[in-house]
């Protein structure tokens, strides 16, 4: 199986992230930009604790079990999923090539490739894909993006998936999948317009830079909402489970999410940080001199104070993404509840169920 996918159908989204499981089923109506999408489901099932490590999957029964729960609670009866990666072992990049035709890309690609990949490993060890994103007949070229998965990695997530009952038809990138969400529910704005697009997960942080309706950099950040909650359980003796409601935003362990707001800040300080190293590495390698606003997603955007820190020291407007703007809520079989909660979490899972099976 490649990174992109089969034949043309519709998928159900199925996240697989480090503390949760996520599904969503849409149902789509006309087509191209007459394309309109009604949620049919949206469900979400957590994962025990150390299931996954790092993006990497230590316990198969555990995260198949919580996929087959999710599913049933859902009643979802479709078979064929939409799933993605990302992480360390999953790299994404931009190249520009000569226009030239479809095998002699193919080519060109594998030898571009081969300064792609860490020392010591190589095509034998990553699965390869691309697409081309633009062609430029007046300037004699072409931008390609190249994605490259180590393959012990895509295996064990594919293989999790069968085992649970399932059957994989498209592997994405989780940055591809935010830019899905936010591309579907965004009116386009002015075409130089930079962007940045931050998906906070429990490990990882995935960004997306875009310039006007072009997303041009891509990046998996090792830093993740499992912080706060650690922070949290250092600074104030909680265990997990009381560290997790606070971040929240519910009182637990006898303290009050006011009482621990100085944690959460320290960390959204570090987070900041590391977020704004990112975007200067950004600005100066594409020559971008501005940022125009920041779109948060993810179940580390709903952490308390943190679109404030962010917003003080990044000096932009940043907002929380809404995933489900944009798409039509059947009332009679998803949960009002449930979407409330999920909000900008549910971006990756959204982004996923707009895939169709031969996607590139």
């Amino acid at each position: 199986m490649g990174l992109f996918g089969g034949k043309s159908k519709s998928l159900v989204g199925l996240d697989i992230g480090s503390s949760a499981i996520k599904v969503c089923e849409l149902q789509q109506s006309g087509k191209g930009a007459n394309a309109r999408y009604r949620l049919q489901k949206l469900g979400v099932a957590q994962v025990p604790p150390d299931s996954i490590v790092d993006g990497d999957i230590m316990d198969s029964n555990a995260v198949a079990s919580a996929i087959r729960q999710v599913m049933g609670e859902q009643k979802i009866k479709a078979k064929e999923v939409a799933i993605s990666v990302a992480g360390q072992q999953v790299m994404v990049k931009k190249v520009t090539f000569p226009l030239m035709s479809p095998a002699e890309l193919a080519e060109s690609v594998r030898w571009e490739a081969e300064s792609f990949f860490p020392a010591g490993q190589g095509l034998d060890s990553y699965a390869l894909d691309y697409a081309v994103l633009e062609e430029r007949p007046m300037e004699g070229n072409m931008d390609v993006v190249l994605v490259a998965c180590r393959k012990d990695k895509l295996e064990s997530y594919v293989s999790c998936v069968a085992q649970a009952g399932y059957t994989p038809k498209v592997v994405d990138v989780d940055v591809f999948a935010l830019q899905n969400a936010y591309e579907v529910n965004s009116t386009p704005g002015a075409t130089d317009e930079v962007v940045a697009l931050v998906n906070m997960g429990a490990t990882f942080t995935n960004l997306t830079m875009m310039v006007g309706a072009r997303s041009v950099f891509w990046r998996d950040i090792s830093w993740g909402a499992n912080r706060f909650t650690d922070k949290l359980m250092e600074d104030w003796g909680l265990n997990r489970e009381e560290a997790e409601s606070l971040k929240r935003g519910r009182e637990a362990g006898g303290r009050s999410s006011e009482e621990i707001q100085p944690s959460l800040m320290a960390m959204g300080d570090a987070f900041a940080d590391e977020l704004s190293r990112t975007i200067d590495f950004f600005r100066s390698s594409f020559k971008v001199d501005r940022l125009d606003r920041v779109l948060l997603a993810g179940g580390g955007a709903l952490t308390p104070g943190l679109v404030d820190v962010l917003q003080d020291r990044l000096r932009v407007s940043v907002d929380r993404l809404n995933p489900l703007q944009a798409i039509e809520i059947d009332g009679r079989s998803v949960d009002p509840a449930s979407v409330r909660d999920l909000g900008c979490a549910a971006s990756i899972v959204v982004g996923l169920s707009l895939r169709k099976a031969g996607d590139r």
